[in-house]
């Protein structure tokens, strides 16, 4: 990735603005590569004990230490670590409850992992923004702003932040972005001073990531999802992960949404097996105490309901969900797709 020194500064500008960060502010990283915003943003910044490669490892006395060090007033952790302190709290955090602001990114934070969070926490904001590596931060939406928003196809992650813009583009077209309307899923498109100049001798995914639309260059994504009429973004899953059945494209994430909320499902993945154009929606459940293998009835049955009128081909429970190293939060669809393509066809391997 290549980042100009004026790209990385423009990034420092909008984090401040976006989140009112002044010299007076105190951070806690409880990941990595974001301790390094707290110098360039001029601000004291502590790094939580725990496993750096493993985000999980993250407790609540281990981040309420560092919060109590630096009096800090704010913390970022990924989805996987805010879960972990949340379950290792067991009382109050009495130096994390001081901080003003919460952050937690690098996948879909559960709505109740967040209100678990606020209750520790009373007297912070907290926020979820949405970016990736190439442009950071593209949205952002407060827990309050997500209770508004409510339920809908996929998860909200807000508006776009102030000298971003954004918009959905239709995903099967090569080169060209084609705008889609409002409500109309597709691929996220984004724009900013930000965004990096692109990737290190990478030549053909810089070809096809930064396409040009009236003469400014912008940034495919990856992502799927949709506006809805009051602007907020809907994150429906990756493009690489959308299941091409007969009767159409069907994005994972609204699905997951669904299935989680089925009594004792943990977490939830959808991933297509078969042809492209005749893929099988299957669904994997993590499940506390189970046996691997194909659901029971009653789950099956559960799934079912949750998620009509799509039809689910099989549905089947792991113990855990493949994860990415990163931020221990993000499903590895496409490896659980293909071991339940093995599994399914009656293969050995």
């Amino acid at each position: 990735m290549r980042y100009t020194h004026r790209q990385l500064g423009a990034q420092r500008d909008a984090l401040q603005k976006t989140y009112d960060i002044t010299a007076n502010d105190r951070f806690v990283a409880a990941f990595a590569p974001f301790a390094l915003f707290g110098p360039a943003l001029g601000i004291t910044t502590g790094l939580a004990d725990m496993d750096v490669t493993s985000p999980s490892t993250l407790t609540a006395d281990a981040l309420n230490q560092a919060c109590q060090l630096i009096d800090a007033t704010m913390v970022f952790a990924s989805p996987a670590a805010l879960a972990n302190v949340v379950r290792t709290a067991g009382g109050s955090l009495p130096a994390v409850s001081t901080s003003r602001l919460v952050m937690s990114a690098g996948a879909p934070v559960p709505l109740e992992t967040l209100q678990k969070m606020q209750a520790l926490c009373p007297h912070a904001e907290l926020h979820t923004p949405y970016g990736m590596t190439e442009i950071l931060p593209v949205a952002d939406l407060s827990l309050a702003e997500r209770t508004l928003a409510g339920s809908g196809r996929g998860v909200c992650v807000g508006h776009a932040v102030e000298g971003c813009e954004l918009m959905i583009a239709a995903a099967d077209t090569l080169g060209d972005l084609v705008p889609l309307d409002v409500g109309t899923t597709g691929e996220v498109v984004v724009c900013a001073a930000w965004m990096s100049s692109g990737y290190d001798r990478l030549w053909q995914t810089q070809i096809a990531a930064r396409p040009i639309l009236n003469s400014r260059t912008w940034h495919r994504t990856g992502d799927v999802g949709h506006l809805d009429v009051s602007g907020n973004l809907w994150i429906e899953g990756r493009l690489v992960h959308v299941i091409h059945t007969a009767s159409g494209q069907v994005t994972p994430v609204p699905l997951e949404i669904s299935c989680e909320a089925v009594t004792g499902v943990a977490r939830a993945a959808a991933v297509g097996i078969g042809p492209r154009g005749t893929q099988q929606v299957v669904i994997v459940v993590e499940v506390d105490d189970a046996s691997e293998g194909p659901a029971g009835t009653l789950l099956t049955q559960q799934i079912r309901q949750a998620v009509a009128p799509q039809s689910v081909a099989s549905v089947w429970v792991v113990k855990k969900l493949p994860v990415d190293i990163r931020h221990n939060s993000k499903i590895d669809r496409s490896a659980l797709g293909l071991m339940m393509q093995d599994k399914l066809s009656g293969s050995r391997r």
